[in-house]
């Protein structure tokens, strides 16, 4: 293990996770929720595409075997594990002007730690701790959360999607910018704050081997690869031309 930590709810937390890395996300109750967002650390114009993702793999949901593109094309994180077999890609994150109506006005002055936190102030806060701006907001994947669909697109919270001790495990496949929130769902309806913690868990990840499975998901996610490989050797080429 090279690090791990619980976000409690309504926190959040952000960092760079290098290339070649685990990262475990592990509910500690029923109904968890964590968003995230992700951005090409060294390239942080480079960042998750949530369309394209969903649009080259032909899905409206992420479990074991996909991908999360960037907006160049290249995989930012597959992910190799999953417990739960649906999270959702398509939601937001909730707002205080939601978060205020659904669950009750609060304050740090007034609550403490206890105050009820948004998803868009979480990642605002550390955009700007990240060096980007408001303009940056984007998609986010919440983790643990399913939405259904009905035939005529109408989007269903479903409850109790996830249960103690499931897990998804993402693989980094190049340095990411990780930007995480534990708040609630923006379509889950319940007038109750949630307060599920989550775990994450960063470790070494194995090498790729050719069997793997977001490798062979898809022709699509092929060439998402190899995308990403060509990169890495243009950028050392470059880089070395640069130090001649």
């Amino acid at each position: 293990m090279i690090w791990e930590r619980t976000l409690l709810a309504g926190e959040k937390w952000s960092a760079t996770i290098k290339k070649g890395r685990l990262v475990t996300l592990t509910a500690a109750g029923p109904g968890a929720n964590l968003a995230f967002m992700l951005f090409r650390a060294n390239q942080l114009e480079e960042r998750y595409n949530m369309p394209d993702t969903l649009k080259a793999q032909h899905t409206a949901k992420l479990t074991a075997g996909n991908i999360l593109l960037s907006d160049n094309g290249r995989v930012m994180a597959s992910i190799i594990d999953d417990t739960v077999g649906w999270h959702d890609p398509v939601s937001s994150y909730t707002t205080r002007q939601q978060t205020d109506k659904q669950y009750g006005k609060t304050s740090f002055q007034d609550h403490l730690n206890e105050w009820h936190r948004s998803g868009e102030e979480n990642f605002l806060v550390e955009l700007i701790r990240q060096g980007l701006e408001q303009k940056d907001l984007g998609p986010v994947v919440n983790a643990f959360s399913k939405v259904a669909y009905g035939k005529d697109g109408a989007m269903k919270f479903v409850k109790n999607h996830s249960q103690e001790g499931d897990s998804l495990t993402l693989r980094t496949e190049m340095d990411v910018l990780f930007l995480f929130s534990n708040t609630p769902h923006p379509l889950n309806p319940s007038s109750r704050y949630p307060h599920t913690p989550v775990k994450l868990e960063v470790q070494p990840a194995p090498v790729l081997t050719p069997d793997d499975i977001c490798l062979n998901h898809c022709g699509e996610n092929r060439r998402a690869f190899e995308n990403t490989w060509d990169d890495e050797v243009l950028t050392a080429t470059n880089v070395k031309h640069a130090l001649r």
